[in-house]
């Protein structure tokens, strides 16, 4: 879990229910936040609709939209009671291990497969004194994030440096290019996918130069694959 929300009381937060993969959610909900029980869990108010309460649903997934300085976040979780509080009523939800942060940006986030390896500094060595890297494929990819298959589950806020791959012939192409990204959420993909998990990685650059190493492999993909 990514600790406490630093939301204040009061605050309004905008609901969607949770979207089927590739497809984004539709925050057309309304409730307030009331405060953090504790890490796992915290209070808003319950959510109406077409002016009648929305019904509790355990086994509903929301996604929880809010603003953390000049940042929308976004918190998962499952409203799994209803509390009452003097003469109010609040859903009790229950988050889980996803926390997204929209950057924004006019960025434009392009659907294309793309084979990738991943590591973690502190993963052991092999035989050959390497870090033995696993393998994955991208769903999409932009400027400053992607979201990629893998078979390995990550905390939010776990650092990997990821390798994409050599696109074209060394005379014209880009070559394999290392970034380093933070997972923002993790998500497990229907039984019987070629991957096991599937997660978004918002990408961390050391500096300008990096930033525009970045654009110009992706632009590169852009053009390559007609996207």
């Amino acid at each position: 879990m990514a600790g406490a929300l630093n939301v204040r009381h009061g605050s309004k937060m905008r609901l969607a229910f949770d979207a089927p993969l590739g497809q984004e959610p539709k925050f057309n909900m309304i409730c307030t936040f009331n405060k953090a029980l504790d890490e796992s869990a915290f209070l808003v108010s319950i959510p109406m609709v077409g002016g009648k309460a929305l019904p509790l649903d355990e086994k509903q997934k929301f996604l929880f939209q809010y603003e953390e300085g000049e940042e929308t976040r976004i918190v998962a979780g499952y409203a799994d009671d209803e509390i009452k509080e003097g003469i109010r009523r609040y859903w009790k939800i229950r988050r889980v291990s996803e926390q997204r942060q929209l950057v924004r940006r006019a960025d434009v986030r392009m659907k294309v497969t793309l084979p990738i390896e991943y590591m973690q500094d502190t993963w052991p060595l092999n035989a050959n004194g390497e870090i033995t890297k696993e393998k994955g494929e991208t769903m999409d990819i932009s400027n400053g994030g992607l979201a990629i298959y893998i078979n390995r589950w990550f905390d939010v806020g776990a650092t990997c440096v990821f390798t994409l791959p050599r696109i074209g012939t060394a005379s014209e192409g880009v070559a394999a290019h290392e970034v380093v990204g933070v997972v923002c959420w993790m998500r497990e993909m229907p039984r019987g996918s070629a991957y096991r998990f599937i997660a978004g990685v918002q990408l961390r650059f050391a500096d300008a130069t990096e930033r525009g190493q970045m654009q110009d492999y992706v632009a590169y993909v852009q053009k390559r694959y007609k996207l």
